[in-house]
């Protein structure tokens, strides 16, 4: 494990954890899934990675998630985006290649919109594991059954048993309401660099039709889908790490001519 030292940022009264390394760029910047941590074993792999090529990399836990401070069931889409982009402008130097995992992809996509409108150009490629952008309107509402939407209403959250973690999976009416502010899938979606999607058909959280979509929305020149037969949502097999770096890497060679 590169266990790089933590540290905190503050992001509206929230202590942010952070662990970076120091490199060249292009440098990474990972950025999780809906209650996983930075310490999970696809983030490990782009840390060991990262050092042995000498380049930066970035990593943090949204607020609720991991070694930061604030309460999960508070979090939403727009609260975990202002995290990921405070942590992008106070760690990360040069161009940057942003790797989202399941919300991640969805936090990622999100980064790159604002960034653009800022007019901050530093992102030079975006790799999604299993992207799960929209994933409350697109794959949680549809699902909703009558109880839960009662309870939603009722007490403005709903739980579910998790496949990853050990406690249930919360799902807040703030984050759905909030979702809907933060749709990326709705048009064009021009993120003015590469993309490249690793998705797994045996997915049973986010459906492989989920990434097809999102790839109708990119610019056919600069979007790359690798679908992998046998993968699942975790894409944590050896297998799937080392298609993982292969993507990164030449990802970041190209962001380096």
């Amino acid at each position: 494990m590169i266990a790089s030292q933590v540290e905190y940022l503050d992001v509206d009264g929230i202590q942010i954890a952070v662990r970076r390394q120091e490199g060249d760029a292009p440098g990474v910047m990972w950025l999780g899934g809906y209650k996983s941590d930075m310490l999970g074993s696809k983030a490990e792999a782009l840390a060991q990675w990262s050092a042995s090529q000498g380049r930066a990399f970035v990593r943090h836990d949204y607020s609720g998630h991991g070694e930061s401070g604030g309460k999960f069931e508070d979090g939403t889409i727009s609260k975990w985006l202002r995290e990921s982009l405070a942590v992008f402008a106070r760690h990360t130097r040069g161009n940057q290649i942003l790797v989202g995992s399941s919300m991640g992809g969805w936090v990622a996509l999100r980064m790159v919109q604002e960034l653009l409108k800022a007019g901050e150009s530093r992102v030079k490629g975006v790799v999604l594991i299993a992207p799960a952008p929209d994933f409350t309107a697109e794959l949680v509402e549809p699902a909703l059954t009558q109880q839960q939407h009662e309870e939603l209403a009722a007490q403005g959250y709903f739980q579910i048993p998790s496949d990853y973690v050990n406690e249930p999976y919360i799902y807040t009416r703030a984050l759905i309401e909030d979702g809907r502010d933060n749709l990326v899938m709705t048009g064009l979606l021009d993120t003015h660099c590469p993309v490249h999607i690793l998705q797994g058909m045996q997915d049973e959280s986010v459906p492989h039709t989920h990434a097809l979509k999102l790839v109708s929305l990119l610019p056919a020149d600069d979007v790359t889908l690798s679908m992998i037969p046998d993968g699942d949502h975790r894409l944590s097999r050896q297998q799937d790490l080392d298609l993982l770096i292969a993507t990164l890497s030449g990802m970041t060679a190209q962001a380096s001519q």
